[in-house]
């Protein structure tokens, strides 16, 4: 296992918020004297990077979710199913559930991440190891991506499938686009929906094909699993229609060769 890297950090937003936990703030001690990055906290992560609020108070984290499986999995990931989830209100008079906890261990492990109360537009480069990055990355799809995909009203025969992830901050966008291109290869393109306040990171084709399989590279991963049916049913789908057409083109090439 491995412990955050700390020359990585964001020490611009953690050592002010370091010494206010541990030094001006008097309060509990963590529950935990080191956390560990694992796939399961990576997920974590990710989820709180886009549901997630961290408090101004040093120790408070909660996660919002409408789908209550999704924070069962989330407490399960940092180790903290003594969590009760509750239930809030959220707008337009709709119910939403949500879980909320102390815990200053992981609230300073978060910040030394990269995270930070009010991070909604503030939200920029993170600390995530390589080795975890596609856990990281499924959590940001489970929290706010997407994926659809259609046959092309066009070419009948052509199957669309796109996967996005949405951010109120430019700087994050930009941020998780290289570190994707970096690793992955692929570039993907960033590009704002009219009205919206959020830019979209979209990746479409066979780019969206690889993402899929680098995001769901076990069967046993911990994901949403209505958001996991979806994209793996649109990736089969991808697959198969991708062969038909490179099958296609073969026997094209075969006959003009003749």
């Amino acid at each position: 296992m491995k412990t955050i890297q700390y020359h990585d950090c964001n020490w611009y937003t953690l050592i002010p918020s370091v010494l206010y936990t541990v030094v001006m703030k008097p309060g509990p001690k963590p529950k935990r004297d080191k956390v560990y990055w694992s796939p399961e906290l990576a997920y974590a992560v990710g989820l709180i990077t886009t549901d997630g609020c961290l408090y101004n108070d040093g120790r408070h984290i909660s996660l919002t979710s409408k789908d209550v499986d999704q924070l069962q999995t989330f407490l399960r990931c940092i180790e903290r199913e003594d969590v009760r989830i509750t239930e809030k209100s959220g707008g337009y008079r709709k119910k939403i559930t949500h879980a909320q906890f102390s815990d200053v261990g992981l609230y300073i492990f978060l910040l030394a991440v990269g995270l930070t109360p009010n991070k909604t537009k503030t939200l920029g480069v993170l600390a995530i190891p390589d080795e975890y990055f596609w856990d990281f990355v499924r959590g940001l799809f489970d929290g706010d991506g997407c994926s659809y995909s259609f046959y092309d009203s066009i070419y009948k025969r052509s199957y669309r499938f796109y996967i996005s992830f949405a951010s109120a901050s430019p700087a994050f966008v930009d941020w998780l686009r290289e570190k994707v291109r970096a690793i992955a290869g692929i570039r993907g393109h960033v590009g704002r929906r009219p009205g919206k306040s959020y830019l979209d990171l979209k990746y479409s084709k066979r780019e969206a094909v690889q993402l899929a399989r680098l995001m769901y590279h076990h069967n046993d991963v911990p994901a949403l699993s209505r958001k996991r049916l979806k994209a793996l049913a649109a990736l089969t789908i991808a697959e198969e229609s991708m062969a038909q057409v490179a099958c296609r083109r073969k026997r094209a090439r075969i006959g003009l060769s003749w």
